[in-house]
């Protein structure tokens, strides 16, 4: 009978693929007096066999010959260095034997592609052998989680080809009509630089400020406009550590914040990118789905940036479903190490950027970027950001990447403006329009100087545009006519229509000269307009090593502005005043400059190009003095994110509802590195 039940275990284990040793079938074969008391003497023996055994059909399986270097090499057939080299090799993305230097074609470990492939492989009679090979393997997804998920498909789920998996959203929701969550429309208001000309003077260059501020918003998650937000996250060998840790603290926090009708997306990258999971809404199962995810990242391998971008792209472009705010969330510490070479050698940064969510596609979306510690590299991502019109922000302190992330979704989820773009016409005769100071929106003044205009995109609730206008004022008596605006706009919320009519600009044309003062509001824009181009100034400066002369730039606007500052209280020059001293201390010397000072000037010129706030690194003067462009969405998020910090404090399983408390930031290294040529975006 113990015969028999021998022959139809080793008969099910032929169908399972599943190999017994040879004594556990000498034991079925032999009487069952015998049979007992083999088992009784060599239990001990039978167990380290049976895991040896394990451990020589892992390393070798993947082998379809004992010949040819498809094979790893034969004197790696001990079970112990042939687990350890070969995960320590692909841990690291090294493919080469380090005994022969054979190439790999099938990694030691891997599974054959076959009919089985993927396939549980389950001892329903529990032999001891079994379970020695699924510990071993067991413990090396446990230690090489990270490597084996990237480099061995045996470990990893394989990806669609088409992310249409987006989670189903309402779209005939509650939230499109509430008509009364948007308090107002967009308010216009313009400025002539003097409110009088000499009727007989042709004035060349005359300002004016065309000042558009957006209409507040509720804050309730069910009254606003849901957002899409796709978070494309590092995760590279750099990353490992306190890094990775508080970067998991920052994407809670995100998690926590997003309402049931926002959806998250997040993109995992190294060397190769992954999706942890497609559109998901931020319910409370989606929350806890999502925070179990995150929690699972492992840092490893180098980094692909535009891999990333790549598939953050493609989950936006396939989705079946589109919320009416969507946004791509970029973090990244080190230098993308396969893309930005180009045929020639060069730097080519607009190739980590994916071309279907580029302005004037149609399906633009914005990109923004952060630079994490003093390793990234601060050029390109600023160009990620500049190129599809998001911010750069730089992250100097390890504890400050939640802040830094919640100022962004305080901005993200209060959106209440999109496509807004501005016309100008000019309405007297021989008033032309000659330019548009616009920073980084796309502006256009007609070949014959009568109309212009500037494409604005979205704005977020209670957040400001100004934008400086010059004209060619012709001599005239009376009162002449300047320009009439009017801006256009889609309604974030209730998807309607809107347009807005400005009053038309005049002005005064006395007979005799009149000593008039300038416009305090004109005056106030010039001198922002004219302290980012010396912020772009000293950038290229300071880019061809020429330090001297990037203070110099830096301290003469500076000085100018605080003579003015002696004057009056106006906040933004002295926020101005107090950036343009730290750029300057920051950019004294190369190595100051290449450790965080072209970061700090990069993200200091997104935030005035674009006039939104970004985060300018950990300087206490900054944190207090500079909050330029901060909506009262923004503050209400951040001081949220503050409150919540804790250190030692785990966020993944935190309630929202702790009690306040202090955070000292940890500075990162700060290691010289190379410098990269950067041209600037001219006003």
């Amino acid at each position: 009978m113990a015969a028999a039940w021998g022959r139809a275990k080793r008969a099910l284990a032929t169908s399972l693929c599943i190999s017994v040793p040879a004594r556990q079938m000498a034991i079925e074969d032999s009487p069952p007096e015998a049979g007992a008391a083999e088992a009784s003497s060599s239990v001990a023996q039978e167990k380290a066999e049976s895991a040896s055994v394990s451990l020589r059909r892992l390393t070798s399986f993947g082998s379809r010959s004992s010949q040819g270097p498809d094979r790893p090499c034969s004197r790696l057939n001990a079970p112990t260095n042939s687990i350890f080299i070969a995960s320590s090799n692909v841990k690291y993305g090294n493919l080469i034997c380090p005994i022969c230097r054979a190439k790999w074609k099938e990694l030691p470990g891997a599974q054959p592609a076959d009919a089985n492939y993927g396939r549980a492989r389950v001892s329903p009679l529990n032999w001891p052998q079994d379970e020695g090979h699924m510990a071993v393997v067991r413990r090396l997804s446990h230690t090489y989680s990270g490597s084996l998920q990237e480099h061995l498909p045996f470990f990893r789920t394989p990806e669609a080809g088409i992310f249409n998996d987006d989670e189903h959203i309402d779209l005939q929701s509650d939230t499109a009509n509430e008509h009364d969550v948007v308090t107002g429309s967009v308010e216009m208001k313009t400025y002539s630089e003097f409110p009088a000309i000499q009727q007989s003077v042709a004035q060349e260059v005359f300002a004016v400020l065309i000042h558009l501020k957006a209409p507040k918003s509720s804050h309730s998650a069910c009254s606003r406009a849901p957002l899409d937000l796709v978070t494309v996250l590092d995760v590279s060998g750099s990353m490992a550590g306190t890094k990775l840790a508080l970067l998991k603290r920052a994407m809670s926090f995100v998690i926590q914040t997003l309402g049931p009708n926002d959806r998250l997306s997040v993109i995992a990258f190294s060397s190769t990118a992954r999706r942890l999971f497609p559109l998901r809404r931020m319910t409370l199962t989606g929350k806890q789905r999502s925070l179990q995810d995150v929690s699972s990242l492992v840092a490893s391998g180098g980094t692909n940036i535009a891999d990333g971008l790549k598939r953050g792209a493609k989950v936006i472009d396939d989705r079946q479903l589109k919320n009416p705010v969507c946004s791509i969330i970029l973090l990244s510490d080190g230098q993308d190490t396969h893309t930005l070479l180009s045929d020639r050698g060069l730097l080519n940064y607009s190739a980590l950027v994916p071309p279907s969510i580029l302005p004037g596609t149609g399906h633009h979306v914005q990109i923004h970027t952060f630079g994490f510690g003093s390793d990234h590299d601060s050029a390109a991502m600023h160009a990620i950001a500049d190129i599809s019109s998001g911010t750069f922000s730089f992250i100097d302190a390890e504890g400050s990447i939640q802040d830094v992330f919640a100022q962004c979704i305080g901005g993200l989820l209060s959106v209440v403006i999109k496509e807004m773009r501005l016309s100008i016409e000019c309405a007297a005769d021989g008033v032309l329009l000659t330019s548009i100071k616009s920073g980084g929106y796309t502006s256009q003044v007609a070949e014959n100087g009568r109309s212009g205009s500037v494409d604005i995109g979205d704005l977020y609730a209670d957040e400001e545009r100004g934008f400086l206008v010059t004209l060619h004022v012709p001599a005239a008596k009376g009162k002449t006519l300047l320009i009439k605006p009017t801006c256009t706009y889609e309604d974030a919320i209730t998807t309607e229509n809107i347009e807005v009519q400005g009053e038309e600009v005049s002005v005064q044309r006395p007979a005799h000269f009149v000593d008039c003062k300038m416009s305090p509001e004109v005056e106030r824009e010039l001198h922002r307009v004219q302290a980012t181009e010396d912020m772009s100034a000293a950038q290229a400066a300071a880019e061809g090593g020429a330090f001297s002369q990037a203070v110099a730039i830096l301290e003469g606007r500076r000085r100018i502005l605080e003579s003015l500052a002696a004057q009056s209280s106006d906040s933004q020059c002295l926020s101005l005043i107090t950036e343009l001293r730290e750029m300057q201390d920051r950019v004294e010397s190369r190595q100051r400059y290449e450790e965080s000072g072209r970061a700090f000037m990069l993200a200091g010129l997104s935030s005035h190009t674009w006039q939104r706030a970004t985060a300018r690194g950990d300087s206490t003067d900054l944190t207090t003095t500079i909050h330029t462009y901060q909506t009262p969405s923004m503050v209400d998020m951040l001081q949220r994110s503050q409150t919540l910090a804790a250190p030692g404090v785990d966020t993944l399983n935190r309630s929202p509802t702790m009690a306040p408390s202090h955070r000292s930031p940890h500075r990162f290294r700060r290691p010289t590195r190379s410098t990269k040529s950067f041209s600037g975006r001219p006003l």
